[in-house]
């Protein structure tokens, strides 16, 4: 690698945001090719049996096995931790490869986790499944009620994890004061910002010390591939969580960092994209009146739309919304003609699911009532299409589900 654009590093703080997500990390290699290079192998060679010990020892820094760094997920890397002005970040298989590692690398017996109830399912099974089986002791709190965090964090505790907005019902949660609390308690706080994404919410200028990302969501945003990060402090991502990913081996393919790499690029305008068409969706759904109940952040109807926007920059690219029964919501999705059904979200393609008897089928039925997971609720992941034509399309399917009766 004997031309390295991150020689002008110089200059990275100095420019916006559009042009870190093209420019940010880019490591070129002797060819002095334009787009990324796709390093597709898994070791390395060494000039010396000497340079192989100075490699491990660690007294010469480079690349040894993919499994630890590779040049182009480290060019993934390096562009998201520019992106959200972190000190390093870690790419990982998936989203939940990320929040187990971030999760698990500092937590052992003992230790005491204060999260949301609001959470998606299989982050829900890690806190309430997974941990216990090693000792580690959950708390779980309503994420909106101050005094409910007020009273987990009354003691001591290691790790506070929580999303915002949640997944799939939308709660905001008051970033600067949880981590407040949480510091006060000797927490740390670890954030899942996929909903957000990078470019309409910053939780590590709101206090948080970790954020995780399932990447397959908004930053590929095309529905190609899997992956996942965790951005932080350099001691924690080099020291705690580093180690934990070296020994365990989630490690993020190549090729999927290239894919997302290449997704970073346009982010910033398809997640404008995703919200000026969400918030036309949210209207024209509020419009319909009592039979459907809608919640989304950019409107004023949602219970933390003053605090969202004041942590956001516009309300996200999903919608969440209630036709009161399954049967009607069922016959809506059937009756859907543009927008599809599917558990995936932050794509292209705007996607919609019953959380009830999908991604959040596990819950027990008491929960899903908390959460508001009731079973007329519908997920819809608003995508790039024509606004007008998404609202036609749900339009015509709501009519249909209008004749079901309740």
């Amino acid at each position: 690698m004997t031309v390295d654009s991150r020689s002008r590093a110089a200059d990275l703080p100095g420019w916006q945001q559009a042009t870190r997500l093209i420019h940010g990390g880019t490591l070129r290699s002797e060819f002095c090719e334009t787009a990324e290079a796709l390093f597709l192998n898994s070791g390395y060679v060494y000039a010396t049996a000497e340079e192989a010990e100075a490699a491990f020892d660690g007294t010469k820094e480079r690349y040894v096995y993919s499994r630890f760094r590779n040049p182009t997920v480290q060019m993934f890397e390096d562009r998201l931790a520019l992106l959200e002005r972190a000190e390093a970040c870690r790419a990982t298989a998936s989203g939940m490869a990320a929040v187990f590692a971030a999760l698990a690398c500092q937590l052992q017996a003992g230790d005491r986790i204060v999260a949301s109830r609001a959470l998606f399912g299989s982050c829900a099974h890690v806190v309430n499944q997974i941990l216990p089986r090693y000792g580690v002791v959950p708390t779980i709190v309503d994420g909106t009620d101050l005094a409910a965090w007020t009273a987990a964090l009354s003691t001591p505790a290691k790790v506070v994890f929580l999303e915002t907005p949640s997944n799939p019902g939308l709660e905001v949660i008051d970033l600067p004061a949880v981590c407040a609390l949480a510091h006060a308690a000797g927490a740390r706080v670890v954030v899942d910002n996929a909903f957000a994404s990078p470019i309409l919410q910053s939780p590590l200028t709101l206090g948080a010390d970790v954020v995780v990302y399932s990447a397959t969501k908004h930053i590929d945003g095309q529905g190609r591939c899997l992956g996942g990060a965790v951005l932080g402090g350099k001691a924690f991502i080099e020291d705690e969580l580093g180690l934990f990913l070296r020994h365990t081996g989630p490690s993020l393919s190549p090729f999927n960092a290239w894919v997302l790499l290449k997704g970073l690029e346009t982010l910033d305008l398809r997640i404008e994209r995703h919200c000026a068409n969400a918030l036309a969706v949210a209207r024209f759904l509020e419009g319909r009146g009592a039979a459907v109940t809608v919640r989304y952040p950019g409107l004023k109807s949602h219970p933390q739309h003053t605090l969202a926007m004041g942590q956001m920059k516009a309300g996200g690219s999903m919608v969440a919304f209630d036709v009161g029964s399954k049967a009607r919501a069922f016959a809506l999705m059937n009756a859907l003609r543009l927008v599809t059904i599917s558990n995936n979200l932050g794509d292209a393609k705007s996607l919609i699911c019953h959380p009830a008897t999908t991604t959040h089928q596990k819950l027990s039925p008491e929960d899903k009532i908390i959460q508001g997971i009731l079973p007329g609720f519908l997920r819809l992941s608003v995508g790039l299409e024509a606004a007008g034509d998404l609202i036609a399309d749900l339009g015509q399917a709501l009519d249909a589900a209008a004749a079901i009766p309740t």
